[in-house]
Parts: structure tokens; sequence; C-alpha cells
């Protein structure tokens, strides 16, 4: 992968560029961010850069040897970890690599856009959870005690780190602490305060912002998307591609599922109406996984648009048809005075959705949450 093919982050981008030409590479590095913002095709085309061996106009050539084995995800001194589990009558003790082809397949199918969950449906882990065991960072270190093959650099790409328990986070540090000559770490988390702190002081971090809006758009302009329900995408997707490329492929069907649950979660919110609000979380958790995720990232967007138009700002409102005439009715029900937290309690449920919390008790609590913050705008 080339930094060409990473979508937007050009600031990023530069500096990982100079710091391979000023030769201030540092051999531990945490690329940190939303999965849809970046992080792992950033440190792919990162590592693709560093090995190959013709470079030009601030990018790799993508067809030396080198760069055409990262393009097949094959180099062989660059090594991937990432978070796995043994689906049905699979094997109990599972490492990254029995699930190499599966991984190589998600990263050519979405350019290094996918998230967590999206990997476990590729994996069959219906609702299991994935992890890194502490094997693992034995397996790394018994490949990085061997001479590399043919790069300057042996490479060790571990996506989601957060999902390593106590134990292979300790090996990880001793690693850390005492690395090997021209040995390079890439750490890629979606979620770094879950990391142990002596982990986070022995990396350099990266942060991989949110994508801009006219990226997004540009992106949605060439997939063919009209122009100005681009800019309503790119405005609801809170600047990440993968919730970027689940509004544009949501079904109406689904569009009018979440606006449905959403407008009658603050119906019966304003309305003090608990014994509705609890069925409406035992419904809520009947849903799939993705589709009570997808929930929370609408809600989301559609508090933020809300509290746009309370705030006197719908000029820049993306809402149209049904959804603007609810929000501008549900408005003065958002302000300043709940906005921050209701944005909050949202995030949260869909993070304990996301490491497969019980959705019934994730409903209910957020239900009645959400209940007692609506009216209290000031």
């Amino acid at each position: 992968m080339k930094f060409a093919d990473v979508i937007g982050q050009q600031e990023v981008k530069a500096m990982l560029r100079r710091s391979v030409d000023e030769g201030r590479i540092g051999h531990a590095q945490l690329f940190s961010g939303d999965s849809g913002r970046g992080g792992l095709p950033l440190a792919l085309a990162y590592v693709q850069y560093i090995n190959c061996t013709a470079r030009r106009n601030g990018d790799s050539c993508g067809v030396c040897p080198s760069c055409v084995k990262m393009a097949g995800l094959v180099h062989p001194d660059v090594h991937f970890v990432f978070p796995v589990n043994s689906s049905k009558g699979g094997s109990q003790k599972p490492m990254s690599d029995a699930f190499l082809p599966q991984w190589r397949e998600a990263v050519h199918a979405t350019g290094g856009y996918f998230d967590e969950q999206q990997w476990y449906g590729r994996l069959g882990l219906d609702n299991q959870q994935g992890l890194i065991a502490k094997r693992e960072a034995d397996e790394i270190i018994r490949k990085l005690s061997f001479k590399a093959f043919e790069a300057e650099y042996k490479t060790v790409v571990l996506w989601l780190p957060e999902k390593m328990g106590v134990e292979a986070s300790n090996g990880l540090l001793k690693i850390l602490e005492e690395p090997w000559d021209k040995t390079l770490f890439l750490l890629v988390s979606a979620a770094p305060q879950q990391l142990l702190p002596t982990i986070l002081s022995r990396v350099q971090e990266v942060g991989v912002p949110p994508l801009g809006t006219e990226v997004m758009e540009e992106w949605l302009a060439g997939a063919g998307v009209e122009a100005d329900k681009a800019a309503a995408l790119a405005r609801l997707a809170g600047g990440d591609m993968v919730a970027l490329r689940n509004l544009a492929g949501r079904s109406d069907e689904e569009a009018g599922e979440d606006f449905d649950n959403f407008t009658s979660l603050m119906r019966f919110s304003y309305n003090d109406r608990h014994l509705e609000l609890l069925g409406w979380a035992e419904n809520m958790a009947s849903l799939g996984r993705e589709a009570q995720k997808r929930f929370f990232r609408y809600t989301a967007s559609m508090l933020r648009e809300s509290y746009m138009l309370s705030a006197g700002m719908g000029n820049i409102s993306y809402l149209w048809g049904r959804e603007r005439e609810f929000c501008v009715k549900f408005a003065p029900f958002i302000g300043n005075g709940n906005i921050e937290q209701l944005v909050e309690q949202t995030r949260t449920a869909l993070l304990h959705i996301g490491q497969n919390g019980n959705a019934k008790i994730v409903f209910t609590h957020y239900a009645l949450s959400v209940s007692k913050l609506i009216g209290h705008r000031q």
C-alpha cells in the first residue's frame, strides 16, 4: 500500500515521510484513532515506504520487489498480529498466522478500513470476542530472533493491541524495553486508553485525526454519490470511513428502522414513559450486533444535528425530509446542559456493544439515562 492509497491524512503522511527521509524512525510507534480514520492503512504505507528500494515523489515506487511483496502482505520481514479466537470446531489455541489469508482478504477488500466487529464477522466468531494471547508475544520474540531476510528492518504490525491480556501485554513490554537492533513495532489502536501505562510510555504516538468532510465528499463523488447526499453523509460519518461506508451502503429499510427506533426512544424519554422505555430496550436488545452499533452511530449524529438546530445553526444542518421535521420539534429538548452527556452516553453504549456487553443491560441503562437527561438543556 502506497501513501497515495491512503485517504486524506496529508499532515500525518508528511510527518511519516520526514521521519524516514531524515533517519528518525522510532522503534515503537502507536497509531491511535478510530479504525475508520486510517491508522492501519497509514502503518502499512509507512512500512512499504521504509522498505522501498526506489522511493520517488514522496512515496514508495510500488514496483520494486519489496513493494510488490508488501502489496500482497507477504513480505518475509513484516509480521502481523491481530485479535483472533476459535470459531465452532476450530483450534482452541488460535494464532494470528493461522488467519493470515482472512487478514489479507480483509485488507485488500477494504483498503485497510475495517473495524473490530467487521473483522470478527470475517472470522465467523458470531458474538465471541477476539484476543491477543501470551503465546503471540512468544511468537514475536521467536520471529524477531532470526536475521532479516532482505529488508533493513524486521517489522511487527500489531492491530488492536488493546485486545492483549495482561500476560501478553507484559510479554510485549519486555520486547519494547530491550528491542533488537533494526526492529520496528507499529501498534495500531482504536482505544489506546486501554493499554498499560508502561506500554504507552515506551511508544511514540502518531495521532490519526478524523478525516475532513471535503475528503469524504470527494471519495463519495468518486463512488457516484450525488453532491447533496455526499455532503450529508460526510457530515454524519464524523470523519470515519467505516461509518461512511456503512451509511452509504445503508438500505432504505435500515434507515427507516434507525429513524423509528430513535424517535421512539426520544418520545418515550421526554414523556417519562418508563415502562415503554423498558420495552424499547428489550426490543433493541433482540437486534443483531451490527444493527445495534448502527443505531448508536445514527443516534449520535441525530443528537448533534438537533443541537445545531437548537443553537440556531440550522442553516448548516444537512438534515432533510422527516428527519429534519422531527429534529426541528425535538431540538428544544437539547442544549448546552445535556448534549455532551447525551453524546457521551451514546458513545459509551456503542463501546460496550462493540465489546460484546450484555445488550439488554446496555440498552436498559442507556434508555433510562437518556430519559433522565432529556429536558435538562440549560
